[in-house]
């Protein structure tokens, strides 16, 4: 130091040593963002959104075997469905009587364990009323349903324009097919819900304790489909079906 350079006194200078260990971190921590993460998830997944595959060819050629969708919660809180949507709900299993009788339905608490990614996998644990269904809606309450036996639709007297349905069922020369006919009235509070793939679709002309879905069992309305990518896009129809 020069004689002319004037000594410090600056005790930032020095290193400050903590007279205290630092503390370990409590696993508490840890987990208690995990369940928060988790409850979250699940949060957004009950009462607002979620993601779904297509897991079979009823809803051919518009949706295809394995693409997946976003699934909305909120629009029928609002209001009820309308023809043309596609909506996603419980299985015939949960609600029809029939089905139930024969060993259907489950606890709230097992379709919470099924459908989480890990235990729903675990082939003991599955359970046909846990499933959920895709399907389109065709008739609201109120409304004169008729399908013939190829699948073709009229409601009020008045043949309806489905572009969507490319398959329809076969029938010999008599006009008789494999596919279940349907005449009759929507009831108030169910829909008419049919797959598009006419000729291959498990839907209300097959339940045996009753044709139509009541509306507290759907899911929600399947409104945009983000995989594959080059079919990415809404699947909301621009207008209701006129009858």
């Amino acid at each position: 130091m020069s004689p002319t350079e004037p000594q410090s006194n600056d005790k930032s200078a020095r290193p400050i040593r903590s007279s205290s260990s630092p503390r370990e971190e409590s696993p508490w921590v840890f987990w208690r963002s995990v369940v928060i993460t988790l409850a979250v998830a699940l949060g957004i997944r009950q009462f607002l959104l979620e993601a779904r595959y297509i897991p079979s060819g009823s809803m051919l050629p518009g949706l295809q075997i394995q693409d997946r969708l976003l699934v909305e919660k909120l629009t029928y809180r609002g209001r009820a469905p309308r023809r043309g949507e596609i909506v996603v709900f419980h299985a015939p299993h949960h609600f029809d009587p029939v089905l139930i009788s024969q060993g259907g339905g489950a606890s709230p608490l097992q379709c919470l364990l099924v459908n989480l990614p890990l235990i729903g996998a675990l082939p003991d644990v599955q359970q046909p009323a846990c499933d959920a269904f895709i399907k389109r809606v065709i008739g609201v309450p109120g409304e004169h349903v008729v399908v013939d036996p190829l699948g073709r639709v009229t409601i009020n007297g008045h043949a309806i324009k489905e572009p969507y349905v490319r398959n329809y069922c076969p029938v010999d020369s008599r006009g008789m097919g494999p596919c279940r006919t349907l005449d009759a009235i929507v009831p108030p509070g169910h829909v008419l819900v049919l797959g598009d793939n006419r000729g291959n679709s498990w839907d209300g002309r097959f339940w045996p304790g009753g044709h139509f879905l009541p509306q507290t069992e759907i899911i929600g309305r399947a409104f945009w489909r983000f995989y594959p990518f080059n079919a990415w896009g809404s699947l909301v129809p621009t207008s209701p079906q006129a009858p």
